[in-house]
This record gives C-alpha cells, structure tokens and sequence, in this order.
C-alpha cells in the first residue's frame, strides 16, 4: 500500500498566503548563516508577547481559571463571545496535560486580531472568525462582539504586568474580567476597578508579529537624532515651565502678547458693540 501524504495540522487564517519553500545552495548556506540562525524559529510560531507593542496581528487569550484554564472564544453562528475549558476536548484522561504556557489554538474561533490605534497606545480585538466583529465594552460593563464598526467603546489598553500577564483596560478606565454569573456560568465583564486574578490572562501572538515590533523599535532607536530637532520647541518649553504653565518669554516676547492681547480685547468689544446695535435696531 503506497504511503499516504501526510496533511498538515496547522491552524491557517482566511487570506493568509503559503509561503513556497526555496532549496538554498550550499554558496547560500555560508553567506549569512548567523542571521538565518536567529532566524530558524518558524513564523508561526505562538509566543508570550514581552511588552505592549508585540500586541498585534493573530492572538491567543487564555484565562488560568481552576480547575482548567479557559480560552475567549467567539461563536460566530450565535455572534456571541463563549468561555471554553481548554480540556473540554481532552480525548483520554491518563493523557499527560499540556502545560498552560505551551497551550495554542486548535480552532479559528479561539483567535482575535490585535490592530493597532495609530498615534495611540490603544488596541482593536476583532473576531478571527465570522465576518470580523470587534470586542466592545459600554458604560454598564457589559462585553459583547457583534459590532462591525470601531469606536471608543472597542479600544482597549493592554497593560503587560511584571509576570508576562495581560490586563485590558477599556476606555472607562475599567478592566476586562472573568465573571462568574449565578449558577456557575462564566461570561466577561469589563467593570472592575482594580487587577487581581479575575482580570489577568495569558496572550500569545505569533512570532513574525513579534518580530515586526522588534524591527519597528530600532528603526525608531536609529532615526531618534534625526527627530530631536523636532522636539526641541516642546522640550525647552516643558523645562522653562512652573505654576501654572507659565513660560520665560523675553521682553520683545512680552510686548508682542500685550499687544496682542490688546488687538483681541479691542476686536471683542468691536463685536459686542456691533451686536448691541443690532439687537437694539430690532427691539
């Protein structure tokens, strides 16, 4: 019986491209081989995010709950967000159990989609699945994910915490949690006020991801001289600050603020009048 092609088990996300794989010549294997060596990690490869700019692209959040870890999924046929036991699928009790940290995704619906806000330290969660709904919290604390477009309400601030773990905050300034309802039922919230067990999970992205945020800090530590020319006003302005935001201006500066706020009064009471005329006319 001839053998059978063996089919790849990797999780594979809608309008990502195959890369084809390109035999190196032995010219190839010399050339550069230390950068290919800090390179071998596989792309796809699921790892703990080191700071807040590794958020980005596919993610993988887990909450440590007792007796068995669980993972945010979203049920795109209800369009509602589901809490499932990572061991709900456990084939064989004996089985040894896979460490919480060395957990990865099994099913498109355990993933979300971290976008970044640009110019703001603020993140999107979006569905993997389903047509693309964004993790949203309002005023109440009540989580849900059935909203196509983005707002407020849909920007959360991850905060990465000293032990690897993530809270989100949401743009009430409060922190998303896992909440045991009556009768047991686990569902989010985005209501507490403080980070404690309830409000931390473990996130994993993928490896390019977080290697993207690497090249993307450097670029920025090699072009920080260039930028410095650019700062300068705002930075001798915020260290000849005190009270109340007052500046040191020189005297020609002074006279010039006299004069204009002269110029401003004089135009005001120019308005005033006219307005005083006018309504005057039509008493």
């Amino acid at each position: 019986m001839p053998d059978q092609a063996i089919r790849s088990t990797k999780l594979k996300f809608k309008g990502e491209k195959t890369k084809k794989k390109r035999k190196r010549e032995d010219g190839d294997e010399r050339v550069g081989s230390s950068k290919r060596k800090a390179d071998d990690k596989d792309p796809e490869t699921w790892v703990l995010p080191e700071s807040v700019n590794e958020l980005r692209g596919p993610t993988f959040i887990v909450h440590p709950s007792d007796p068995s870890p669980i993972s945010i999924n979203f049920n795109s046929t209800t369009n509602r967000i589901a809490l499932q036991s990572l061991d709900k699928d456990k084939s064989e009790e004996t089985a040894e159990p896979v460490k919480l940290l060395d957990r990865t995704p099994t099913d498109v619906a355990q993933v979300w989609v971290i976008t970044r806000v640009a110019g703001s330290a603020t993140i999107n969660l979006r569905t993997g699945t389903g047509e693309g709904k964004f993790l949203s919290c309002d005023a109440h604390g009540i989580v849900s994910a059935d909203r196509d477009a983005r707002g407020p309400q849909e920007e959360w601030t991850p905060v990465v915490l000293p032990d690897g773990m993530v809270a989100f905050m949401n743009v009430y300034e409060k922190y998303l949690s896992v909440h045991e309802a009556a009768g047991g039922v686990l569902n989010l919230r985005g209501d507490s006020e403080e980070v404690g067990f309830a409000e931390r999970f473990w996130v994993k992205v993928q490896y390019k991801y977080q290697k993207e945020a690497h090249e993307e800090e450097k670029k920025k530590k090699d072009g920080q001289m260039s930028s410095v020319g650019i700062d300068e006003t705002n930075v001798n302005r915020q260290f000849q600050a005190w009270g109340a935001g007052r500046s040191v201006v020189s005297s020609e500066d002074k006279k010039e603020l006299k004069k204009a706020r002269k110029e401003g009064r004089l135009a005001e009471a120019m308005l005033d009048r006219r307005a005083k005329l006018k309504s005057d006319r039509f008493c």
